[in-house]
């Protein structure tokens, strides 16, 4: 029979990349600076957290017993984070993204007075979610991932049922899990896996619910994007239980 470890080795190797390129333009000095000399000041990685209890994680990551920990997962630009960190000084905000020039929006905002409460993963976030101790996060944000619109490419979807459960368990009971998206299957097909997991309860209460996003959820240069092209946005609130 297979051990734990065995089964984390397999599924790390089936783990299928859901995400597109890594850079863009060539770095500037600039920015090469920003991620040579202050990215790994404020980097996580999977083995810093590894082992570590629910309660010792702030501490540990951010240098301080900050309130909650928050998650995005696909931050692109960095608006949205960048807005939570501001307006919520006592959180502690990890950030993951795999494509270079949004590491660097981020950076570049960080640096100097900006915003002190951030933590960045420069890569795949599916590690760092089985290192993270269980019930450690309180809210989760998975805005506009990859959409992978092709019917052959749509299993590299971030969102499946096994990625359901690795958050459900890192996620703190009562916790907020907020997903939006403006491709209509990838809604249906997240609905399906997160509708499907016990754990996650889905907060709407009619269409006006997913149909419009709140004023503590700010846009980002990606839902601006789909609406110049005619693409309806999704948003979605679902609740730990």
């Amino acid at each position: 029979m297979a051990g734990p470890d065995d089964e984390s080795a397999r599924r790390q190797q089936a783990d299928l990349r859901s995400f597109g390129r890594r850079r863009g333009r060539k770095a500037t000095a600039r920015q090469r600076t920003l991620l040579d000399d202050l990215l790994p000041r404020v980097a996580i990685v999977p083995e810093q957290v590894a082992g570590l209890t629910a309660n010792a994680l702030p501490a540990a990551v951010f240098g301080t017993a900050v309130a909650e920990v928050w998650l995005e997962i696909g931050f692109g630009g960095g608006e949205h984070l960048l807005w939570q960190a501001h307006e919520h000084p006592d959180v502690g905000l990890i950030g993951c993204e795999p494509f270079e020039d949004g590491v660097v929006k981020v950076l570049s905002a960080m640096d100097g007075n900006g915003p002190k409460n951030i933590r960045l993963l420069a890569d795949d976030v599916r590690p760092l979610l089985r290192a993270l101790p269980a019930a450690s996060l309180s809210r989760v944000f998975i805005l506009f991932p990859d959409p992978w619109p092709k019917r052959r490419h749509a299993k590299r979807r971030l969102i499946d049922p096994a990625f359901v459960a690795d958050l459900a368990r890192v996620m703190r009971p009562g916790g907020q899990l907020r997903f939006a998206t403006d491709i209509g299957d990838y809604a249906r097909t997240a609905l399906l896996s997160l509708n499907g997991n016990e754990n996650f309860i889905w907060r709407a209460a009619s269409p006006e619910d997913w149909r419009f996003r709140s004023e503590d959820w700010p846009g980002t240069r990606y839902e601006a994007k789909a609406s110049r092209e005619g693409r309806r946005s999704y948003y979605f609130r679902f609740c730990r239980r």
